[in-house]
């Protein structure tokens, strides 16, 4: 007998991209005040439902965003922070960039979903630059998010192509924020992370002890 909340879907996974995103908008709160950052976290408005009554933000000035716009949607003057066409929702609004970046410092965020090149397991962030001479820095307005969301969420696949591990115990590379992140979502497990350190909700395709081979890390069972 167990008292572990751990499931682990050893025949299910590694999780496409699109199933991970659906994973991420099935754990948005209702009400939710959320921003979607650059790259596959936008991918979280295509699976979020009105009944949800999430509400997007997005920082080039837009509260409303809806899903991404196909075929006659498409506006080219209505776009998110990563110039992809979006469609509105009912009451959407605008307003200018200074505002926009004022709603993210002042917390009025509940959610945001970052990518990232590293996160520790106490929650540390590395999403903007990974410190090698030839790679172009795009921090965007993440350092905002990090520090001024109530929950950061982050997506990305757990191990890099050589086989690393992108969950580490500490970040080699330039921090974009300091025990910000509460919650990381890969294609091979679902792992909260912070103070308490690296507690595993669920795995893909992958046992807890083969997660913790992998990674190097002390992983424990939620």
């Amino acid at each position: 007998m167990t008292d572990s909340l751990l499931v682990e879907h050893t025949d299910r996974g590694p999780l496409s991209k699109d199933e991970l995103a659906a994973l991420v908008a099935a754990d948005i709160p209702h009400g939710a005040f959320v921003n979607l950052g650059i790259g596959q976290p936008t991918t979280v408005a295509d699976h979020l439902t009105p009944a949800q009554g999430v509400v997007l933000h997005t920082e080039n000035g837009m509260l409303g965003m809806g899903r991404a716009a196909v075929g006659d949607e498409v506006d080219p003057d209505l776009v998110n922070a990563g110039k992809i066409p979006v469609i509105e929702t009912p009451g959407a609004s605008y307003f200018h960039h200074a505002d926009s970046f004022a709603m993210m410092r002042g917390g009025h965020l509940d959610v945001c979903v970052l990518g990232a090149f590293q996160v520790s397991t106490g929650g540390d962030l590395a999403n903007w630059h990974t410190g090698e001479p030839e790679a172009i820095p795009a921090v965007g307005g993440a350092m905002d998010l990090a520090i001024g969301a109530k929950d950061v969420f982050v997506m990305m696949s757990l191990f890099t192509r050589d086989g690393s591990s992108k969950l580490v115990e500490a970040c080699t590379y330039p921090l974009t924020g300091v025990a910000c992140v509460s919650r990381v979502y890969t294609d091979h497990a679902i792992v909260d992370v912070g103070p308490d350190g690296p507690s595993v909700q669920a795995t893909y395709g992958i046992t807890l002890q083969e997660l913790r081979r992998r990674t190097g890390l002390d992983l424990r069972s939620a």
